[in-house]
């Protein structure tokens, strides 16, 4: 067995995004291994272990009571996780939900361990559009796996955050639990401080004259990402209670009250979200009540017009008929028709303009 090397107090841990630790050994023996994985083994909240095949977690647990082991796979399929099967027991139904892309976040008990379902989220900083990342995980008494779809979930950052809490490391499988959870509900926080942050740029363009974006386009890629994220929030909401209310409180009472501020931020996200929805409505409706508004100013502009204009065409189609009128054939005529279009015109402007009307 490999011991990890002692290190300076400020020399940063292995797995931290910045000193990645090293890939374990793929859970196949086919090669290339088609299924990355890495490997973490602590023993009385210290790590003693890292790197190691998946094939001897058996051997590890075994050793002393007190080790517990983490476990993460990238991309695997039923085949890669047949040795978890062989390791923990899995179900086959457990293994299914694993492999297979698209489940509901959720929380699902079996004899000897649990299985979690979440998503991470990222936003593009440009444009807003939400990415999500599928995360499973099975929580055993002694161990805890991670599956991961892709590598849109920074694992790196995941290490880093428990090498940050080491103190609590002693508590075992609900310390590297609440570790995910706390990581994969900061990013929810994140996403809806970026939405509404991005909802109040957004809302400041409503009356601009000239406006630097399109607020009916990008109201609406608003409100598609704050949908995505409310789907991914609210079920994790009850995934939450649901893990609190059956967690053993013997063996990680110590570890509630961090859990319980994991799902306080959660319920924040998922409320947020609801405003969130509200707001970006609001200001779609108010960007539609807006042009409807200038439309009317538009017509009423354009009929004002319309009625000045139809004052010279009035008097001129009176002065041009081919009939004898007072000043027909004189110069008197054609000031007396002047100054009547000036008269009028000017009056009905005025009278329009008073109104609002231009």
């Amino acid at each position: 067995m490999t011991s990890l090397p002692d290190r300076a107090p400020d020399t940063p841990a292995p797995g931290e995004p910045d000193a990645p630790g090293p890939n374990a050994p793929t859970v196949t023996r086919a090669q290339p291994p088609r299924c990355p994985t890495r490997t973490r083994a602590y023993r009385h909240g210290q790590v003693v272990q890292e790197g190691f095949p998946a094939e001897r977690i058996s051997e590890l647990l075994a050793e002393d009571e007190a080790t517990t082991v983490w476990l993460d796979l990238r991309d695997p399929d039923a085949d890669d996780l047949q040795i978890l099967v062989q390791e923990f027991g899995l179900h086959p139904l457990a293994v299914e939900d694993a492999v297979q892309d698209h489940q509901r976040p959720k929380l699902d008990h079996y004899p000897t361990y649990r299985f979690l379902n979440t998503y991470a989220v990222t936003l593009d900083d440009g444009t807003s559009e939400l990415s999500t990342s599928e995360i499973s995980a099975f929580i055993t008494g002694r161990a805890l796996i991670t599956v991961r779809k892709d590598d849109a979930f920074d694992v790196d950052t995941l290490v880093g955050r428990w090498d940050l809490a080491a103190d609590l490391a002693v508590h075992g499988v609900p310390f590297l639990v609440h570790g995910l959870l706390d990581l994969v509900v900061d990013g929810h926080l994140r996403a809806v401080q970026h939405l509404d942050d991005a909802l109040e740029q957004l809302e400041d363009q409503l009356f601009e004259p000239r406006p630097t974006l399109d607020v009916r386009r990008r109201g609406f890629e608003l409100r598609k990402s704050i949908a995505g994220l409310r789907h991914v929030t609210v079920p994790m909401r009850e995934v939450l209670d649901r893990y609190l209310r059956t967690e053993d409180r013997r063996t990680s009472a110590a570890m509630l009250p961090y859990v319980h501020d994991v799902q306080d931020h959660e319920q924040r996200a998922a409320e947020s979200c609801e405003a969130l929805r509200e707001h970006a409505l609001a200001i779609i409706d108010s960007h539609r009540n807006e042009q409807s508004y200038q439309l009317n100013e538009v017509t009423k502009k354009l009929a004002g017009w319309a009625a000045i204009i139809a004052v010279p065409t009035a008097v001129t189609g009176f002065y041009g008929q081919n009939v004898p009128y007072p000043g027909f054939s004189h110069h008197a005529g054609f000031v007396t028709s002047t100054l009547t279009i000036v008269v009028l015109a000017g009056g009905l402007f005025a009278l329009l303009r008073r109104r609002g009307w231009l």
